[in-house]
């Protein structure tokens, strides 16, 4: 197999904690660390290193082809955006936008081109898009815009301990029933099954379907929908040769001896997934976005605009981030 071109990392909102985790991620490197280019202005990048006392050599690219492992060893590969960056670590400058949406396209046509092997996203704030008029809720319903296709992007959250995907994802909680059909959660489970297969290299996935009330329903005492709606779901995915069981009751679908169970566990709504993956695993939990024709991961953090600029910013999260990028994009490889 051919050596893996390097990963797309984007400068994500520069007032958060993007730069400095992308910095220390370079010094952090392992000798099987995957090599990154950052999509970022040098300028404010050697400020940034040189205010956080981080001893981080930059090198600036005009190709991908430069970045090489010896390149990678010596110096952070920096690929400059076009759009001037004002704003610094803990300082928020609405200008910023296109800059921030540049670097998203740009690592995106990237990969497109396979010029990069995957994408990997720092955070940036919902309204960076809407300051360039882009109508879109957040980050991965840009990506999947860019992608084409008309497919619906799945999110999925990943940790050494736990896979969970979510079929309601940024919507209030009230809404969340309303929203639920066999349809979406058809899509969302099948969507993992093929990226279980295709990235993560389990040849039989097992899929956990959680309730979405409390002991699953009781048998339609507390909710209707596990017996209208998320069983039929379940029945549809085993006829298909997808190992999917459940309603699983949501209080009982986390501890250790249910997650020896399954690969993944396909949650109704965000904080029934993301809860018990954060308190399993915070420093190492990853965004991955399920559906794109490429690889993309982010931490599974914010911008974290309290604590930027101060230096304690944690890189784990994106340390993963490249990690679990790089191991998908061998498995497609393969």
């Amino acid at each position: 197999m051919p050596d893996l071109a390097p990963l797309a990392l984007t400068c994500g909102e520069p007032a958060g904690i993007g730069a400095e985790i992308a910095l220390k991620a370079w010094i952090e490197r392992g000798e099987h660390s995957p090599r990154f280019v950052l999509l970022d202005q040098p300028a404010r990048l050697a400020r940034l290193a040189e205010r956080l006392g981080l001893n981080v050599p930059l090198a600036q690219v005009g190709s991908l082809a430069e970045v090489d492992a010896q390149l990678f060893a010596e110096a952070l590969p920096v690929l400059p955006l076009e759009a001037p960056i004002h704003g610094e670590a803990g300082r928020v400058d609405e200008a910023d936008a296109p800059a921030i949406v540049e670097s998203i396209t740009r690592a995106v046509r990237l990969a497109q081109a396979g010029e990069v092997a995957a994408v990997v996203t720092n955070p940036i704030r919902k309204q960076s898009l809407k300051a360039v008029g882009l109508d879109h809720p957040g980050h991965t319903e840009f990506l999947a815009a860019l992608a084409g296709g008309g497919a619906r992007s799945v999110m999925m959250l990943a940790s050494p301990r736990l896979r969970v995907t979510l079929v309601t994802v940024h919507v209030p909680l009230a809404a969340v029933p309303g929203l639920l059909s066999v349809p979406a959660i058809l899509e969302v489970a099948r969507a993992t099954a093929r990226a279980l297969r295709q990235d993560f290299a389990i040849a039989a996935p097992r899929l956990a379907v959680i309730g979405l009330n409390p002991h699953a329903g009781e048998s339609g005492l507390l909710g209707r929908e596990e017996i209208e709606i998320i069983a039929p779901a379940i029945a549809t995915l085993r006829a298909e040769g997808i190992d999917a069981f459940g309603p699983v009751p949501p209080d009982a679908a986390f501890h250790a001896a249910a997650r020896n169970r399954y690969d993944a566990a396909i949650c109704m709504y965000h904080d029934q997934g993301l809860i018990p993956l954060k308190t399993l695993d915070f420093d190492e939990g990853v965004n991955v976005t399920l559906n794109l024709p490429f690889v993309r991961t982010s931490p599974d953090h914010g911008t974290a605009l309290d604590i930027a600029g101060t230096g304690k910013a944690n890189p784990q999260s994106l340390m993963s981030a490249l990690a679990m990028a790089a191991a998908m994009a061998k498995a497609r490889a393969v």
